[in-house]
């Protein structure tokens, strides 16, 4: 495979409106993320990926965009983003911009337009059907809870929303919807971007009327003209969110050969602790031998052949830590073996903003401290069923969108240092205790442990292309697997349990160091011949 710069680097997820606020309104902005690029500097990452900062009503939090090519006012103006591009790069960090092309705003121009009347010019920019006896087309649902058909009484027709109704989707089915997209993404390369991460891509070859909704027939031919008309001809990272990926289907994404992408988020991994054939909030628990067998059959069936994205939170995701650590006694040791055995895997790592200082899973009281859209309408729908109050919120406080955007926490000063206003999402109260001014000042911090492990990657082939070998497949408290690449090679060994487990793997070889744990007096035979709870060890083999 090519060696290609984003190989070895390490991508931090920026959600704009809980970083850091710089006016005072309790938002995070522009110039609150270019006040912090010294911090991300320090981390050692090399790439931000901006969750969208487009114009926006903000019915979804910036993913419904009423306006591609200009900045959402609380987050400041184009002349801000200008700067915070040129300030990244001057520190040698790309800004990678979310890509929000399956749907836009219902407040975009195109929509307000569309739905005027049946013959107007921009109709055909959104998906319309008649209705079928008096009702909805069909069947399909929305993400967000009830159909995804939403009927507008102007013109009799019903539009899809695969999403909020206040997201109408693109029909991509129309070559001007194609024009218009290639041209908004040429704006911002020319802008010096690094390139794109895209929302729901695998959804833009819909077939709505057979309810084909993932994965459909057109995808990869729409890919590779995106690829062709924009980024092909910049030496940028592309990075699809794509659900329904399987290892088969991630090649056709990001094969070098096919033109398309450079890799994808998979979620095979994040579905572990859901239920089979139910949603996301009907809660299991984890089984580390399919958690194992999934990373290994990625880690296996793409190497040499594509890319893989290693990652354990986003913007959508629960903090890992509460979800499989232990945010309690074990919090420090546990955050940083999970950071451990995904960051030496072979892929590029995100980190998204406060897991590298341990940040954990918010509890509100009352479903009206909620912000998020999505956590909301379960909320209502699943009380109309007859679900407990109770057990509503024990999903929420375990899945909820909002755990990943509660306020950075930067200091043990009000609101965490997040704003010297009122946070428009309540801060975690443990921020006296975790904040990213105490965890600097620790050696031993999270914060710290994350920043050797992204220098063990750029200092080691082994660790970006080396070979991948889970050992121990069937032990149910032990992550181990090996990397190896020309001669070098590794050994991880994890606990991922909060009791002491026994191991051997490091006695089957005849020369081993140890060049990372969380422990400090982590020992080459082992304590005892034992892992002690979440201990994490990496040995240089020789």
């Amino acid at each position: 495979m090519e060696k290609k710069w984003w190989h070895n680097s390490v991508v931090y997820q920026i959600y704009p409106r809980s970083f850091m606020d710089s006016n005072a309104d309790g938002i995070g902005d522009l110039k609150g993320i270019i006040e912090k690029l010294d911090y991300l500097k320090l981390l050692g990452i090399d790439v931000i990926w901006l969750s969208p900062v487009y114009k926006s009503p903000n019915d979804d939090n910036g993913y419904d965009i009423s306006d591609y090519c200009d900045i959402m006012e609380e987050f400041g103006t184009m002349n801000d983003m200008d700067e915070l591009i040129s300030e990244a790069n001057r520190r040698e960090i790309k800004i990678v911009m979310d890509l929000v092309v399956n749907h836009t705003s219902d407040e975009h121009p195109w929509f307000i337009e569309s739905r005027k009347s049946k013959d107007n010019p921009y109709r055909d920019y959104y998906v319309w059907r008649d209705p079928v006896n008096g009702s909805k087309p069909n069947d399909l649902p929305s993400v967000f809870s009830g159909s995804a058909w939403e009927y507008d009484e102007q013109t009799g027709q019903y539009f899809l929303h695969l999403f909020s109704k206040r997201q109408p989707d693109l029909n991509w089915e129309n070559p001007k919807v194609h024009e218009e997209v290639y041209n908004m993404m040429n704006f911002w390369l020319d802008k010096g971007i690094g390139g794109f991460r895209m929302d729901v891509i695998d959804l833009i070859g819909k077939i709505p009327d057979q309810e084909i909704t993932a994965n459909g027939p057109k995808l990869h031919e729409f890919l590779k003209e995106m690829n062709k008309k924009t980024f092909g001809n910049h030496d940028v990272l592309t990075v699809g969110e794509t659900w329904g990926a399987t290892p088969e289907i991630a090649k056709l994404y990001s094969d070098p050969a096919r033109n398309e992408l450079s890799m994808i988020f998979q979620f095979e991994h994040i579905g572990l602790d859901q239920q089979e054939g139910k949603e996301k909030w009907d809660l299991k628990p984890l089984n580390l031998l399919e958690l194992k067998e999934v990373f290994n059959k990625w880690q296996t069936q793409l190497d040499g052949k594509a890319w893989n994205s290693l990652f354990w939170n986003n913007h959508d995701l629960p903090r890992i830590v509460s979800r499989w650590g232990n945010d309690k006694e074990y919090r420090i040791e546990s955050a940083k073996m999970l950071a451990t055995i995904l960051h030496l895997m072979q892929g590029t790592p995100y980190i998204y903003q406060g897991e590298e200082i341990g940040m954990t899973n918010i509890r509100f009281e009352s479903i009206d401290e909620y912000d998020d859209i999505e956590t909301k309408n379960m909320y209502n729908d699943r009380i109309s069923k007859g679900y407990k109050h109770e057990d509503i919120m024990e999903s929420i406080y375990t899945k909820g969108r909002d755990n990943a955007r509660t306020p950075m926490q930067w200091n043990g000063e009000k609101h965490g240092g997040f704003t010297k206003g009122n946070p428009w999402l309540t801060v975690n109260p443990n921020f006296t205790k975790i904040n990213v001014e105490q965890s600097i000042n620790d050696s031993d911090s999270i914060f710290h442990h994350y920043r050797q492990l992204i220098q063990l990657r750029k200092e080691n082939p082994a660790i970006v292309y080396g070979s991948f070998e889970m050992l121990a497949e069937k032990d149910e408290k032990v992550f181990a697997y090996e990397r190896q690449y020309n001669g070098e090679k590794f050994l991880v060994v994890a606990n991922f349990t909060n009791e002491e487990t026994n191991f051997s793997y490091s006695n089957n070889y005849n020369e081993v160091s140890i060049i990372l744990s969380n422990y400090k007096d982590s020992s080459v035979t082992g304590v005892n011949n034992s892992l002690r709870p979440y201990e994490a060890i990496v040995y240089k083999i020789k």
